[in-house]
């Protein structure tokens, strides 16, 4: 078999136009706004629907935020504690391998103070003091439930909308749909801080393209040096060999395709590309120097240093500002096993400001209204005490069945909470929202009809909802 036999099977409808319209010079980088979307990459040209949301900033928790600690109140677990959660409340089969050993488990009531801000009365933490300023901008959900009870399906979940590996990511699908309203840089973006104590390792799939071309995965900005690898010429290269250098490039690639057909060719041309305009565009988007002093104070002195979760969420705004479609920050270090009175506190100081901050910097500059800002982490935390409950401390294990996150923007409901969990916050008892339908959801408020937006592999039509999702239509 000769090697452009071996291709046959790839000579499918991107590469029949490829080959039989303008090659190369046809196939110019995907972006819907700008009249550069080729239709063979990019299957909607516009929206089934008017939308309310254009671009996505997900502010991702890793680790699993202890929902009764921050956001789900329960004032009556104080008189419990000490006493074992029932089984009828939490049955054994529904612990972990981490805490299914213990003979006792005993609730461990929040230590942490709540109050009721702003005029929806909504009850914080006063672990998050900038957060509750802006409880009547955000939509607090208490009923969000999942299946996965380990940190690497669960993440993988949330973000591919499946347990198993090898998935096209949510910013993946958002790019291969809708496109970047900017050239000069990525539709989808990922960036990672680490907050105290480390974290659950996260890996690139998380931000990938699965089986869809790789032009669609997520650029992950790194958090020293230059943002992007590369992004600089090597010592002797100017801008207009670098040119000349991908230009030869390209006539090779094309003569490659024209001979085999293989449409990783032309995604591997149109990477070249958007890496020779972020070369351009990269370091303005990075240099803060425009930037006002009141910008610093209101996101925290941390914002100037790269590397940082306060960086990070300055620099989702100003993503946002050039058209970034979907903004990934990943924020590690919420896995508390153990000694949660003292190692949840800096976690919340790391996230508290930054992440309010975002919201009313949004707000302000007019763009809150078409950006969808998500908060939150891949399950919850138990009621009972992992380990030895004792006067100064407690820990909590995973817990998928009830926990919380909040949205902002993009046309959700603002001061509202939606769902409730049960007296120990172990159960939803009422509006259950599941990953899935988080996900039609936000795809809805990008305009997207969730059960369309679909790419074929291997025989089979897959969309990020799978077969399921509801689109949560109390919340919108």
């Amino acid at each position: 078999m000769n090697l452009h036999t071996e291709h046959i099977p790839t000579l499918n409808r991107r590469s029949f136009l490829g080959t039989s319209a303008a090659g190369i010079g046809g196939m110019a980088l995907t972006s819907l706004f700008n009249n550069d979307a080729a239709a063979s990459d990019v299957p909607h040209q516009r929206p089934h629907f008017a939308p309310k949301a254009k671009r996505v900033i997900y502010l991702f928790q890793s680790g699993g935020p202890a929902q009764m600690d921050l956001f789900d109140y329960k004032p009556a677990l104080k008189n419990r504690r000490g006493e074992a959660v029932p089984t009828s409340i939490y049955p054994d089969e529904r612990k972990t391998s981490m805490s299914s050993g213990q003979k006792d488990f005993p609730v461990a009531p929040s230590i942490f103070n709540f109050s009721q801000h702003g005029e929806s009365g909504t009850w914080m933490s006063d672990q998050l003091p900038y957060m509750s300023q802006i409880v009547d901008d955000i939509c607090l959900i208490k009923s969000m439930h999942t299946e996965a009870i380990n940190h690497d399906p669960a993440i993988t979940f949330f973000q591919t909308g499946s347990q198993l590996p090898g998935r096209p990511s949510m910013g993946a699908w958002l790019s291969y749909g809708l496109g970047s309203e900017n050239k000069n840089l990525p539709a989808f973006v990922a960036m990672n801080s680490r907050g105290r104590g480390g974290g659950q390792p996260l890996y690139d799939r998380l931000w990938g393209s699965g089986f869809m071309p790789a032009q669609f995965q997520g650029v992950k900005f790194r958090n020293q040096g230059d943002p992007v690898l590369d992004i600089s010429n090597p010592a002797g290269v100017d801008d207009k060999m670098r040119r000349q250098m991908l230009d030869a490039v390209a006539q090779i690639n094309e003569k490659s395709f024209e001979h085999i057909g293989d449409p990783d060719i032309n995604t591997r041309i149109t990477q070249y590309e958007m890496a020779y305009r972020m070369q351009m565009s990269v370091p303005d988007l990075t240099d803060l120097s425009d930037e006002s002093e009141s910008t610093f104070e209101l996101y925290g002195q941390e914002a100037r240093t790269p590397g940082t979760y306060a960086y990070n969420c300055l620099m989702a705004r100003r993503l946002a500002e050039r058209g970034v479609r979907f903004t990934q920050l990943f924020h590690q270090g919420w896995d508390h096993h153990g000694n949660v009175p003292t190692q949840l506190p800096p976690l919340c100081k790391s996230a508290d400001q930054a992440s309010a901050a975002l919201v009313i910097d949004l707000k302000q500059r007019g763009m809150l209204d078409d950006t969808l800002v998500i908060w939150g982490g891949e399950f919850g935390r138990t009621v009972y005490c992992q380990g030895e409950l004792t006067e100064e401390k407690y820990g909590r294990d995973h817990h998928p069945t009830c926990f919380s996150i909040w949205l902002a923007g993009g046309g959700i409901k603002p001061g509202i909470s939606y769902g409730a969990t049960d007296d120990y916050s172990v159960n939803v008892i009422e509006n259950p929202v599941h990953v899935h339908d988080l996900h039609a959801t936000l795809l809805h408020q990008l305009g997207i009809d969730h059960e369309r937006l679909t790419y074929r592999y291997q025989g089979r039509d897959f969309r990020l909802t799978d077969i399921h999702g509801k689109i949560v239509h109390d919340i919108i």
